[in-house]
């Protein structure tokens, strides 16, 4: 309605009489929707035809009215006293509509206009959102199908329109529709939204896809896990080496000292059994009444006897006459009276 006042003033402003005038004479409109022209004249007329790609789908009489061919096409009557208007709408309109739309009115020149049928399809981000790890990269993959023209594909991430150069995109035809497929890498810096867009001249607003990309801040759990874990080990290794070697070690002083203390101590005995622990006789020890000892001694050569023929007596101190003389002899021979015998033994 607001295009046939547009119309009407149009016609006012220019004075325009006698020609027709087609309003709009370029249209673009998606699949399925309806499309509406607009007719005026300032004459009277009586005979008027609408063609859509020379083919004629209606007929308007003055006498007789209108003569619809197609269920799809329609005209409205907007004409005043001064001013003939009439309105041509399609409904549903096709791909195969797009072309010429030519009305014509009596002998006056056919006014002709443009229609241009899009298509809009489908656009998804795959892979839903993405987690990666800070100041890693992630590739958000957008793929549009079933369009015409080739769509025009954009990014948004977080609100900010993504320069085209930063990003890879392909098309392909298929049956007369096309097929994109856009590429875009992201550097994780922090959680944001990434949004593709998809879109053709006549939307006016842009089919779109988001998701999130999801930074997760650098984890040290695992880094000292790990640092724990080797520290452990390494502490317990050298714990172990420590023990062995401590126990060598008394082992080592054990044995050196068994060792030590078992020189001299056994006797080997002949026919090569150990004999019983002996000590060394005392070579001062005499027995009583005794005049000559054999002393034996053991080495590792055998036995060796030495045959004394003396020996010594410590002579007791005689209370009597050597107490007065102060002093007394120390030693005499054997046989002399008087004499106490001692006996000393020492065993190794």
């Amino acid at each position: 309605m607001a295009s046939v006042f547009f119309t009407l003033l149009l016609l006012y402003a220019t004075g325009v009489s006698g020609v027709p005038q087609l309003e709009p004479l370029n249209v673009t409109v998606l699949r399925g929707s309806e499309v509406r022209f607009n007719i005026s004249l300032s004459e009277e007329w009586y005979s008027m035809s609408w063609m859509l790609n020379t083919v004629l789908v209606l007929t308007i009489n003055s006498g007789s009215g209108v003569s619809e061919h197609n269920c799809r096409f329609s005209v409205k009557n907007y004409s005043s006293a001064d001013i003939y208007c009439w309105e041509f709408i399609i409904r549903d309109v096709w791909r195969n509509d797009s072309g010429d739309v030519s009305c014509g009115v009596q002998e006056k020149p056919t006014q002709t206009a443009q229609l241009f049928v899009q298509e809009s399809g489908t656009v998804r981000i795959v892979g839903g959102n993405m987690t990666v790890a800070q100041g890693h990269q992630a590739i958000f993959r957008c793929e549009t199908s079933g369009w015409f023209p080739k769509p025009t594909v954009s990014w948004v991430v977080d609100g900010v329109v993504v320069d085209q150069n930063s990003y890879n995109s392909s098309s392909e035809a298929l049956d007369g529709l096309y097929n994109s497929i856009s590429l875009l890498t992201v550097r994780g810096v922090n959680s944001v939204q990434v949004k593709c867009l998809a879109s053709v001249s006549a939307l006016t607003t842009p089919l779109s896809s988001s998701f999130y990309l999801v930074v997760e801040p650098h984890d040290w759990t695992v880094l000292i896990a790990v640092v724990c874990s080797i520290g452990g080990f390494a502490l317990l290794v050298l714990l172990i080496f420590g023990i062995v070697f401590c126990c060598k070690r008394r082992k080592e002083a054990k044995s050196s000292y068994q060792k030590e203390m078992g020189t001299g101590s056994q006797i080997q005995m002949s026919g090569g059994a150990v004999g019983q622990r002996q000590g060394k006789e005392n070579p001062a020890y005499v027995i009583d009444g005794q005049t000559s000892v054999t002393h034996s001694e053991f080495n590792d050569s055998g036995y060796i006897q030495t045959n004394y023929t003396k020996h010594f007596e410590i002579p007791d101190l005689v209370n009597g006459n050597q107490a007065a003389n102060g002093h007394a002899s120390a030693y005499n021979i054997l046989g002399g009276t008087g004499v106490r015998k001692h006996r000393h033994v020492t065993i190794v």
